[in-house]
């Protein structure tokens, strides 16, 4: 039996729910490579994510209604996935520094794993669509109250407000999104530089959560 036989039959047996979200991907990973060759994504025509994908136009359309759909999609995956493996990384059982260490290995991980997802989020958070920017906003949203929620079940902080502890997350959030870009433009094999932009990462972090131990909230008026 043939090689290209053998996957013939592999996509035979493929359900049509499987088929189709297998072009579905196809069309994501299609927008990311362009993303990649240097266009923004707001430039990106349906045409051109169909023919990089391999597919007539029409086929676009059946799985998004335009490409700020697919954007949202892309969107989603990125805060679903990360979310999920921050979360792990902020479980019982470990110190605050453990914490923070363990979050940026797995958030550095992640970006270099998906470069061309973050530089579509790092582009189009500060430009491009106004209904992407919502979304990327949304998303940091979740990861500030997922974050604060872990906080306070961890009994970190427990003497502040949910408003100062949403601050803090906030503001853990920004940082990290902010990292994103330098963990990019770092040049590959650099292995000091990058253990240097680790530890770097991780102090700024500290920073952040010695400001968080010593807030005090004001009392509120009576």
């Amino acid at each position: 039996m043939t090689k290209s036989t053998t996957t013939a039959d592999r996509k035979d047996k493929l359900t049509r729910t499987e088929r189709k979200d297998l072009t579905r991907n196809s069309l994501l990973q299609a927008a990311l490579a362009l993303i990649g060759e240097g266009r923004s994504f707001t430039s990106l025509g349906i045409r051109e994510i169909a023919r990089e994908a391999g597919m007539v136009p029409n086929a676009f359309y059946r799985h998004f209604r335009n490409t700020d759909e697919l954007g949202l999609e892309l969107v989603e995956e990125m805060g679903i996935t990360l979310r999920r493996l921050l979360r792990e990384a902020r479980q019982t059982g470990v110190t605050e520094v453990d914490i923070v260490r363990r979050s940026v290995t797995v958030y550095h991980q992640y970006v270099l794993e998906n470069r061309l997802l973050f530089l579509f989020v790092s582009s189009e958070r500060s430009g491009g669509s106004r209904i992407l920017r919502m979304a990327i906003r949304n998303e940091v949203a979740h990861f500030t109250n997922e974050m604060a929620q872990d906080f306070r079940h961890l009994g970190i902080y427990k003497d502040l407000s949910t408003a100062s502890l949403q601050m803090v997350s906030g503001l853990i959030v920004t940082t990290m999104l902010a990292a994103a870009p330098e963990i990019l433009d770092l040049p590959p094999e650099q292995p000091m530089l990058e253990a240097e932009m680790m530890e770097n990462f991780v102090k700024q972090l500290q920073v952040v959560l010695l400001g968080a131990s010593s807030w005090k909230d004001k009392p509120r008026p009576q």
